[in-house]
């Protein structure tokens, strides 16, 4: 039987279970594709928004801007003859005018050209905006008898043609700013290659797991479920994400080095900030957010998220060290195995004299400890975030190259730092563009903003109200299942819980659980599922920085989203069970 079995993989010369797993640039592209031809079947759809007032983590008044659930229409047409009769009755209408803030004279000078041309570009100038006329007069300024898609061109850029699918990568980079997805974050990579550039190239990280794992003598493997609850820790106190990037660089030979693979080295490092987030009491960028948009007390119900977040780190911890223990036994089983081998036999090549732990090695640990001390107190202190982190990092990597430099570590010198810095450019110029790669999926579907016609708009609608009138139980594991498929195209926890909490928080009313557990469930499904999601600049940061194409990675990773969506489940039961406030 077997033997037919080989014989028949052989004529037909392809064995199925070897095939080989799509690049990530092709994954993002077909799934760009996807979401285009999305757009042509759903219709474009948008929220009016509004600015509220709520108390943060910190006891202080915060404001944001969030949608306004029942506001939500298609995209139409204008109703000409319909806007003219009311501006026509507006233009008589003093009090009115004043109210909206439209100046009679241009009103009543506009109502003199051809209505029949008029575009929302035109009311716009007079300072009647879609939202201000909806407000005022609802869905009869519209022609209703045909809803409207927005949808991309094959090519184009926003300033010449409107954008085109076609052109994702490139309008996917330059989105945002300097302390945001794309450009932000694409900027920190490159600054951090470089700077780990110089870093590795001194030898102290190499020495230093040598030297950490002589003198552990066979506890070395204690220390992965510590840091996993140190990152964790981190996630859930001070929204832990993008600063995970770095230390994924210095967990990869270590992990490596005690015989797991780099699939360890990020679930250690940026799963575990995921889990902690997901889980967490006190984090001012999602917890507290969320709360305040649903109207709930900020950080209250922490017992209960307490509680979880050292119930989800543990059971977490001890699914890593299942899988850790089994790649140590037998290696060859990993995904990543291959793509490991370059730095097994770079750690192995490694003679004794390199393995000698120097004064000079020494100094630049230390140097790089009191770095990610400042960078943690800068975060939680300072509120530093994207553009600084990147300063301190550079700090760190001219600093390293400067010790080696006067202790005379494998040669370094002046030119020898600008080399190691650009060949760490280099190394991680490939991530970079996929970040922005990955912002092209939410560009194609229209982008998150609510006050914009968009799919992604029409979605969020149609998903939530599809659980009106359900069960208690399952109306809250649908909300944390939306939550879920939400952000696999909206990875900003502050901008997802704008987006989906002014629609979860009053339909939790309707289906009969509190408040509290929609924001549970939106904590849950925004946590876990950012350690899947190639839209994630800070997941495919970490990824890079270890060598991880995307696809390996969520072989490894589906079944363990599988594994926190059932830990998801359990505490979204045992929040219904106790009717959580």
């Amino acid at each position: 039987m077997f033997s037919k079995e080989k014989n028949a993989k052989a004529k037909s010369g392809r064995d199925f279970t070897q095939l080989k797993t799509p690049h990530t640039y092709a994954i993002i592209f077909f799934a760009v594709v996807a979401c285009w031809l999305l757009t042509f079947l759903i219709p474009a759809g948008k929220f009016s928004t509004h600015t509220i007032e709520y108390v943060d983590s910190d006891g202080d008044i915060s404001t944001r801007t969030v949608l306004m659930a029942d506001t939500f229409r298609y995209s139409y047409n204008l109703n000409t003859d319909s806007v003219k009769e009311i501006l026509t009755g507006m233009s008589q209408d003093e009090g009115l005018m004043e109210e909206l803030g439209v100046d009679k004279e241009a009103l009543l000078a506009f109502l003199e050209t051809d209505s029949s041309a008029w575009t929302q570009e035109d009311l716009d100038a007079l300072g009647l905006t879609d939202d201000v006329l909806y407000a005022q007069y609802g869905e009869a300024i519209y022609d209703t008898s045909k809803k409207l898609h927005k949808v991309a061109g094959v090519w184009g850029t926003e300033d010449f043609g409107g954008f085109g699918f076609l052109n994702y990568v490139f309008e996917g980079l330059v989105t945002g700013d300097r302390s945001g997805s794309a450009v932000g974050i694409c900027a920190l990579i490159l600054v951090v290659g470089g700077s780990f550039g110089i870093v590795m190239k001194t030898g102290a990280i190499d020495a230093g797991i040598y030297a950490f794992i002589e003198k552990t003598k066979g506890l070395e493997r204690l220390a992965l479920p510590c840091l996993f609850v140190l990152f964790s820790l981190g996630g859930a106190t001070f929204g832990m994400a993008e600063e995970c990037i770095p230390f994924a660089m210095i967990m990869v030979p270590f992990v490596i080095a005690l015989g797991y693979d780099s699939i360890v080295a990020v679930v250690v490092t940026y799963v575990a900030s995921q889990v902690g987030n997901a889980a967490s009491w006190m984090s001012p960028f999602s917890v507290a957010v969320a709360q305040g948009i649903a109207g709930v007390p900020v950080l209250s119900g922490a017992t209960f998220r307490l509680v979880l977040w050292v119930g989800i780190t543990g059971l977490a911890a001890a699914y890593m060290m299942v899988y850790a223990e089994r790649i140590r036994k037998d290696p060859t089983r990993s995904v990543v195995y291959h793509e490991d081998g370059h730095l097994r036999e770079r750690l192995n090549a490694v003679s004794a004299q390199e393995r000698e732990f120097t004064l000079g090695h020494k100094l630049i640990l230390l140097e790089m400890l009191a770095v990610l001390i400042w960078i943690i107190w800068g975060v939680t202190r300072k509120g530093y975030y994207i553009p600084e982190i990147a300063s301190q990092f550079f700090v760190m990597g001219f600093g390293a190259g400067v010790i080696a430099i006067i202790f005379k570590l494998n040669g370094m010198t002046i030119n020898g730092m600008a080399s190691a810095f650009q060949s760490g450019v280099a190394d991680l110029a490939g991530t970079a563009v996929v970040v922005g790669m990955a912002k092209g999926i939410l560009l194609v579907l229209g982008g998150s903003d609510a006050d914009s016609y968009s799919t992604l708009n029409t979605i969020l609608y149609g998903l939530g109200t599809a659980l009106h009138g359900v069960p208690a139980f399952i109306g809250a594991e649908c909300m944390y299942l939306f939550q879920s498929l939400f952000n696999l195209v909206v990875t900003s926890n502050s901008g997802q819980a704008a987006l989906t909490m002014p629609i979860m928080a009053p339909l939790a009313d309707l289906v009969g659980v509190s408040r509290q557990i929609s924001v549970l469930a939106f904590q849950l499904g925004a946590g876990f599922v950012d350690a899947f999601t190639p839209v994630s600049a800070s997941l495919i940061g970490v990824l890079g920085v270890a060598g991880i194409e995307w696809g390996k990675w969520a072989k490894f990773q589906i079944k363990m989203q599988a594994f926190f969506f059932l830990l998801g489940t359990i505490a979204i039961g045992i929040a219904v069970a106790i009717n959580l406030q």
